[in-house]
């Protein structure tokens, strides 16, 4: 695939995301690609393995889902008609595609506040065995977190960043690699500030894993010429919950999830913005392959 066929797809892509609550036509997001409306179809099937109209209602259907789990004063009306569904069942269906029920039993299932999970409703009335076992998984989580982070609520710095997009976690190693092989041949790695970052756009919650985009970015001391797949981006300062943590690979997720059950442990709301993680080694040139990373949630 051209480098310049996915720079374009990745402005289509940032478009796109930003802009989920308005119309979003064929002939308008072909202008932002620089692309004719037949050959944009084409080149976004085969950078993002979906089609566009898949891509716009998946990601419409996930930030619903975000919005459901994290601000439950929105109702399934305004969501509705927020992201384009021309009624609440027309919106139900296209959500139970995805998650396999609806936004109200999602909403339900999965509530923000944890310590209220026993006010949830069930036909049945046999929830008992499920929840004990989710409680007992959340309280888990919540020790894991006063192991092994140590939390601060942190005002975090304005980060200038060059960046490779990728879809699916399996290839983040192979978009640092030329990342790095880029940045080292224009000396960009002599900045005595560099951090190393990756930028989630989408959550493992609510996304396919395989369908979940990152950016693996470095920091920038200035602005600099960029060329094909790499991109220019930039994370804006704010208040932020930053986890610092000295984990092992596969310990990443567990210590994503209890890091947002403090979250909402602690009564505060994530801001609609991106969370990342900031680097401090290289996990494999550690004796026992540890990362030592902080993970940061923007919140409100």
């Amino acid at each position: 695939m051209k480098e310049d066929y996915i720079k374009r797809i990745n402005k289509v892509l940032l478009f796109i995301d930003q802009n989920l609550d308005q119309e979003l036509n064929l002939e308008t997001i072909a202008k932002i690609g620089n692309y004719s409306p037949f050959h944009l179809h084409r080149i976004f099937k085969a950078v993002t393995n979906e089609t566009i109209n898949e891509y716009i209602t998946r990601k419409r259907i996930e930030k619903a889902a975000s919005i459901l789990l994290h601000k439950r004063e929105i109702t399934i009306s305004e969501l509705s008609l927020q992201y384009g569904f021309n009624s609440n069942s027309s919106f139900t269906r296209t959500f139970k595609k995805f998650y396999g029920m609806s936004p109200k039993e999602f909403r339900l299932t999965y509530p923000d506040k944890f310590s209220k999970i026993g006010k949830m409703d069930s036909k049945n009335r046999q929830e008992t065995g499920i929840f004990d076992q989710y409680i007992c998984n959340i309280n888990n989580h919540k020790n894991w977190i006063k192991m092994k982070a140590k939390i601060e609520i942190k005002e975090m710095p304005k980060l200038d960043l060059a960046y490779i997009s990728q879809i699916g976690h399996n290839g983040m190693q192979h978009a640092y690699s030329k990342l790095i092989k880029w940045a080292t041949s224009r000396r960009l790695l002599e900045n005595e500030n560099l951090k190393i970052v990756t930028i989630y756009h989408d959550s493992f919650k609510i996304t396919e894993p395989e369908k979940v985009r990152m950016s693996a970015c470095i920091s920038l001391k200035e602005k600099v010429e960029v060329d094909g797949e790499i991109g220019l981006t930039t994370i804006e300062g704010g208040k932020f919950i930053v986890g610092h943590f000295e984990i092992q690979i596969n310990e990443f997720e567990k210590s994503w999830s209890g890091l947002f059950i403090w979250m909402n442990e602690n009564g505060y709301k994530k801001a609609d913005r991106n969370p990342y993680e900031i680097y401090y080694n290289d996990f494999n040139e550690h004796p026992e392959k540890i990362s030592i990373v902080d993970f940061c949630i923007p919140i409100e």
